[in-house]
């Protein structure tokens, strides 16, 4: 395994950590009483906004997975239309299964919509970015020993971590405490977003501590 990949890697990684940071530090030197309790909705937007912005710039700059064919504009194209169909998708798909998890069916609903677009923005675009809207390359990624690049156990980790992150935001929520970051969807959507950038900082670590026993198949 070649080192200058992992660094390549852990410098996506980095630029993914600083852009949760300023989400945070340059709004509100723009917006009146901007906080992230305060108004965690509009917070919600901003950082989803920033992480697939950077994603995406980081997908066109670090070419993770280059192509060897010449890959016309009308196809380019496609695949965009594609990944936002995806994304989409996933954003329903998040909103129903947090809400089978036990989130309000009816109240609260743009709250735990935009929830459901941060948690996509932290997994499915991520592999959107990587794999493109390609279903059996996930379920490859996602399977046991399914990893062919150190990209796709970087996948793994910062989207296992993402989920677990937001599930354990849940546990503060029913608890009597009366804290003001306890309001739904607050601390699981700051529970998912530690778990992103937990996932962040671990992949490249973990990948580096194990590259000599990392083999990949050919694609």
């Amino acid at each position: 395994m070649k080192d200058t990949e992992i660094k390549r890697l852990l410098f996506a990684h980095i630029v993914c950590v600083f852009s949760i940071i300023l989400t945070t530090i340059v709004p509100p030197l723009f917006l009146e009483n901007f906080s992230v309790l305060g108004t965690h909705l509009i917070w919600l937007c901003i950082c989803s906004i920033c992480v697939t912005t950077v994603n995406i710039i980081l997908y066109i700059i670090l070419k993770p997975n280059p192509s060897s064919k010449r890959i016309s504009l009308a196809h380019k194209i496609t695949k965009f239309l594609k990944c936002c169909v995806f994304f989409f998708i996933s954003c329903i798909l998040f909103h129903g299964i947090i809400v089978l998890y036990g989130a309000p069916l009816i109240e609260s609903v743009l709250e735990t919509f935009l929830f459901a677009v941060l948690l996509s923005t932290f997994t499915t675009l991520h592999c959107l970015c990587i794999l493109g809207p390609n279903i059996q390359a996930w379920i490859r990624v996602f399977s046991k020993n399914g990893a062919m690049s150190i990209w796709d156990n970087s996948l793994q980790i910062t989207t296992m971590c993402s989920i677990v992150g937001a599930w354990f935001g849940a546990f503060p929520i029913p608890l009597d405490w009366d804290r003001p970051w306890q309001i739904w969807p607050i601390s699981c959507s700051l529970g998912a977003t530690f778990g992103y950038v937990a996932g962040l900082i671990i992949a490249p670590l973990w990948i580096y501590w194990n590259r000599k026993q990392l083999t990949y198949k050919s694609r």
